[in-house]
């Protein structure tokens, strides 16, 4: 597989490794090996091994001594953090957006709305993943700090590990995000902070604790199991 993009090489392999991930196609503590990733898409191991180190900068993998690249563990106090740390900072973009949106910029909202319904009415949960990102790409910009923007693009990939995560943990939570990005777009409109500010943050735990809860209990079955493996 050959990248020929406008991104650089390094951006589009780390794209490409993000992608899995995300998607659980590559589970917490598998190994990235440069050189199977380096032969697989055709790039040399020092694009692949710049890839890594945008990764690890986005909190989706670690590299270990004597181990090299491993999938991030995603911990409950790892999901907690991230979703702390979002909550304040997309309430800073939309405290800011409120302020300075026009009527006509709600369009692009509204359309992109209208196809998370969509989406989420055929329960295309893939559609609805990608338009999520959109929204939220959209108003990254009203910010007007390129400092939280380049926070946020980078805080991205691990955001979106959990919300993939979210998303297929239960069947009603595409109907829970869809509410949310709603309600959300009805407070800027109305110019209305402190709802909006309420929103983020009711949405904000209520995926987080979605997400810990699903790891507690995968970590609890992981040992369960492995208890009755020991004593057999």
């Amino acid at each position: 597989m050959s990248f020929k993009a406008k991104e650089s090489l390094s951006e589009q392999i780390a794209q490409h490794l993000a992608d899995q991930i995300i998607r659980g196609d590559m589970l917490a503590g598998d190994r990235i090996q440069e050189l199977r990733v380096a032969g697989e898409l055709e790039v040399s191991r020092g694009s692949v091994r710049e890839a890594l180190l945008i990764l690890q900068r986005r909190q989706l993998i670690d590299i270990l001594p004597r181990r090299g690249a491993v999938v991030k563990e995603m911990s409950e106090s790892h999901v907690r953090s991230l979703y702390e740390v979002m909550q304040i900072l997309l309430g800073l973009v939309i405290r800011k957006a409120i302020k300075v949106v026009r009527e006509e910029d709600l369009d692009a909202f509204i359309e992109l709305v209208h196809g998370l319904q969509v989406a989420a009415e055929d329960r295309n949960l893939d559609e609805f993943f990608n338009l999520s990102f959109r929204f939220l790409e959209h108003a990254y910009p009203y910010a007007r700090n390129p400092f939280v923007e380049d926070i946020l693009i980078n805080m991205q990939p691990a955001m979106q590990r959990a919300y993939f995560m979210a998303l297929h943990l239960e069947a009603d939570e595409v109907k829970e995000c869809l509410s949310f990005f709603k309600a959300l777009v009805e407070t800027i409109f109305r110019r209305d902070v402190r709802s909006a500010l309420e929103i983020i943050r009711e949405f904000a735990e209520h995926q987080s604790d979605l997400v810990e809860e699903s790891i507690t209990r995968a970590r609890q079955i992981e040992t369960a199991w492995g208890s009755r493996r020991k004593k057999s």
